[in-house]
């Protein structure tokens, strides 16, 4: 499966006929007690296609600029407890993006994808797990082409229920393994947003 990542998303988006799922991420508030990357942006949509070729072409007919767009291949995740349970079917994800470049970027998803994500599918509360790699796109010249060497994305029923998993002994032990991660550069961001299912 292949997403596209949209910042400053305006809702012309959302409306993609070839999606087959879109999210809009808002921001939220909860508490992590090892990091705090600032104010999150102010909207990010997430379009899910099932083809590259679907992706571009609609990216494409979106004919308008944007902050930034990128276009990712999808690693999803079992967790133990996936059903959402909110009332409005608002829920809380922990959006996180890394920067790079690695030094290495084949062996450092290589080593990430083993080590990380056993953990994280840990994590007290967690409802969906995501890892999004980069890849090669043909990006329309009217929007603003981003690459990260990855993303992730963690959702919990609610604000404080990231908060609880962000303060977790599963949470130090990610710490951990984050510090033995290979070499990398850049910025590393965690956002929590507000998460609402515009699409299915």
């Amino acid at each position: 499966m292949f997403c596209l990542f949209l910042d400053a998303a305006r809702p012309s988006a959302l409306g993609v006929d070839s999606c087959r799922r879109a999210l809009l991420h808002t921001p939220a508030r909860a508490h992590d007690p090892f990091l705090d990357d600032g104010a999150p942006p102010a909207t990010v949509a997430q379009l899910y296609f099932d083809s590259l070729r679907d992706l571009e072409a609609s990216a494409t007919a979106l004919g308008e600029p944007w902050a930034g767009a990128e276009a990712m291949n999808v690693r999803s995740f079992p967790v133990p407890d996936p059903r959402v349970r909110t009332a409005d079917g608002a829920y809380c994800t922990y959006l996180v993006a890394y920067e790079g470049p690695a030094q290495d970027e084949a062996a450092w998803h290589a080593h990430y994808l083993a080590d990380h994500p056993p953990l994280m599918a840990r994590l007290p509360g967690i409802r969906e797990l995501e890892v999004y790699l980069p890849l090669d796109w043909r990006c329309p010249a009217e929007l603003a082409s981003r690459r990260h060497l990855q993303r992730n994305k963690v959702a919990f029923d609610s604000p404080e229920a990231l908060s609880a998993a962000l303060d977790s002994p599963v949470r130090r032990e990610m710490r951990a393994s984050y510090g033995r991660l290979p070499p990398f550069s850049g910025r590393v961001t965690h956002y929590p947003m507000i998460t609402r299912l515009v699409r299915a």
